[in-house]
């Protein structure tokens, strides 16, 4: 017996939306990454990117529980001797808060080239607006 490949059809993507607005971020995160692989699809295939687009909207409301806020803390490293940086969550939430919601995601997906090229899709926006009408999202309620 043969193993049943599905042919991906890149023109039926779909586009979706969610607001991040008080949704908690791992949550989120893990609901997004479903998303981007094609789980909540009848023909995934692990191998395959046979998932859809996903626009992240209100990315500043956000919500982490517990002390996260403050005590959780992001490192970024130059390469250079004493070249680590430490940011804690209420700092990247209020110089780039599109980088929270993205380096949740980018754990939850492949480490390899499937990775990156599902990491594309994913479209986070400060505030309300995104320029990405002419595609006609759905809305989707974000995980509670």
């Amino acid at each position: 017996m043969k193993t049943h490949l599905p042919k991906v059809n890149l023109d039926q993507r779909k586009w979706h939306v969610i607001d991040a607005d008080g949704a908690v971020l791992g949550r989120l995160a893990a609901q997004v990454a479903d998303i981007l692989r094609g789980k909540n699809k009848p023909v995934f295939t692990p191998h395959l990117d046979a998932g859809d687009f996903v626009i992240v909207i209100n990315a500043e409301k956000v919500r982490v529980t517990g002390k996260k806020e403050t005590a959780k803390e992001y490192m970024t490293y130059s390469g250079w001797k004493g070249g680590e940086k430490y940011a804690s969550v209420e700092q990247i939430r209020a110089r780039h808060p599109e980088k929270l919601i993205t380096h949740a995601v980018k754990g939850m997906i492949p480490k390899n080239r499937l990775g990156s090229r599902l990491l594309t899709k994913l479209k986070v926006f400060k505030g309300p607006k995104h320029p990405h009408a002419a595609q006609q999202p759905g809305p989707l309620k974000a995980a509670a």
